[in-house]
């Protein structure tokens, strides 16, 4: 039998909060062994995790290469001529692993090194509520002397992420792909099934049509991004229309077929069969946290109904010493959200009085115009019992929105009725993304309308519609 090593902070996943706790923990004078099964099997993607290596950051440079296109085939808007704009999608898929992917992935690796971080190659299986081993990834034979390492510890972190959900006939396989096969395509779909309108469907929807696809998302529900507010969504429905896109709502997938070079997707609306041919489909109607392949069961940590994790402000599962962060526990799927409770849980086991609060957590979908949120919307805010009240100021009033051509959509802050106190704000528009830090610190630090209004934001730029969304809840507005 191995021996027994016994290590100080433990973190099972090298994913978005999987290495900021590492880091975090070794600047708090931990020292830390991070456990990650590599990127040799399918579903291990490797330090970064998902959303690094096959997820919100390789769809970036995907949805940027489709911008650059469309700019390059048409921009008679600017009086530039239009050109014979071709693109090379295998040097698009060589730019987007090699000079996005793996750089980003190289520096984790060195900010790991810097901070000392034991790295062990492997896959973590829980024995108890004490110890672990690590076995090498992949397939295990039936009769495997292996026993890897076992490994106990003061504070374990788990971080072990989700994977896609797959659902009935559609087995992932062949022409049937989830969202990493949608980023790993080595041609351009000239017909493409997206099955699921949330953020990866309908980011991947706009990205695929930008680059030269006909596009059809089949959403089960009766509108696409189901998140947000449905003034938001039709800015983004309008012109994912524009791009060719089909958007079938109510549309319940019944079973795929395939042969070497097509799929056919089988759907239901309205107790009526249809069917659609593509080139590809892929299915996005969300992801399953991963608490259920590592032995958890052998342990006494609790679950909820929803195969999450239960924890508590600081990331503390129901057992001493185990946190648990990111994917597996209750709250949204979202990389930052899993930063920052990876850097509570290393303060927490570092005696520091961290607690994650969800007041401000950004959500953002890269579609085009970009939407983010943060706080609570209007129905939220009555459900609490909170009288509120909203302003909003359009895109199509800001200088710097209309120089770009991008006029549409607008910011809006939902605010208590009596003191003018922010408790969420919204923004459809370009650059959302960005804007959406200074909403995000704007409700965290629960500003008065005022308190915006008197911030004096430069010009021309995107952001100034804070300012101005403000001057319109004093009933002060300026340019509208």
């Amino acid at each position: 039998m191995a021996d027994v090593e016994k290590k100080d902070t433990v973190i099972v996943g090298g994913g978005p909060g999987g290495y900021v706790a590492a880091i975090r923990a070794s600047e708090l004078g931990q020292k830390v062994t991070l456990i990650e099964k590599g990127s040799g099997e399918p579903n291990h993607t490797g330090l970064g995790g998902v959303c690094l290596n096959v997820g919100c950051v390789p769809s970036k440079a995907l949805i940027a290469a489709g911008h650059r296109l469309q700019q390059a085939l048409d921009s008679s808007t600017y009086g530039i001529s239009k050109t014979d704009s071709k693109i090379d999608f295998n040097k698009t898929q060589e730019w987007k692993q090699k000079k996005v992917v793996d750089r980003m992935t190289r520096g984790v690796k060195m900010l790991l090194k810097k901070h000392k971080v034991e790295v062990i190659d492997g896959e973590a299986v829980m024995d108890n509520d004490h110890q672990l081993r690590v076995l090498k990834a992949g397939p295990k034979q039936f009769m495997d002397f292996d026993g890897g390492r076992t490994i106990t510890w003061n504070n374990l972190i788990l971080a072990t992420g989700s994977r896609p959900v797959e659902i009935p006939n559609f087995k992932f396989e062949g022409r049937v792909i989830d969202s990493t096969g949608g980023l790993g395509l080595t041609e351009i779909p000239k017909e493409f099934v997206v099955i699921g309108g949330g953020y990866i469907g309908t980011e991947l929807a706009g990205a695929y049509a930008d680059l030269g696809s006909h596009v059809t998302i089949l959403e089960g529900s009766d509108s696409i991004l189901g998140g947000f507010d449905k003034d938001m969504v039709k800015v983004v429905e309008k012109n994912l229309k524009k791009k060719g896109i089909d958007i079938v709502t109510n549309a319940m997938a019944k079973n795929s077929s395939q042969d070497d070079s097509s799929v056919t997707v089988t759907y239901e609306v309205d107790g009526k069969e249809n069917t659609i041919k593509a080139d590809y489909c892929m299915v996005s109607v969300g992801r399953k946290p991963n608490t259920d392949n590592f032995g958890l069961d052998m342990t006494s940590v609790k679950l909820n109904d929803h195969h999450q994790i239960i924890v508590d402000k600081q990331g503390k599962t129901n057992v001493d010493h185990i946190y648990a962060i990111g994917d597996i526990v209750p709250g949204p799927a979202l990389a930052h959200k899993a930063f920052f409770e990876g850097k509570t849980a290393a303060g927490a086991i570092a005696g520091k009085n961290t607690a994650n609060d969800w007041v401000g957590v950004p959500a953002v979908c890269f579609t085009d115009p970009e939407l983010a949120e943060v706080g609570m919307n209007v129905e939220q805010a009555k459900e609490k019992g909170i009288e509120v009240a909203t302003s909003q100021f359009p895109f199509a009033g800001n200088a710097r929105a209309v120089s770009l051509d991008e006029p549409e959509g607008f910011v809006r802050f939902i605010y208590t009725k009596d003191k003018k106190n922010i408790v969420g704000a919204q923004v459809v528009g370009p650059e959302a993304s960005t804007l959406a830090g200074e909403l995000s610190l704007i409700v965290n630090c629960g500003m008065n309308v005022e308190d915006v209004a008197l911030t004096i934001h430069p010009h021309p730029t995107l952001n100034e519609p804070i300012q101005e969304a403000a001057d319109v809840a004093l009933g002060l507005p300026t340019h509208i």
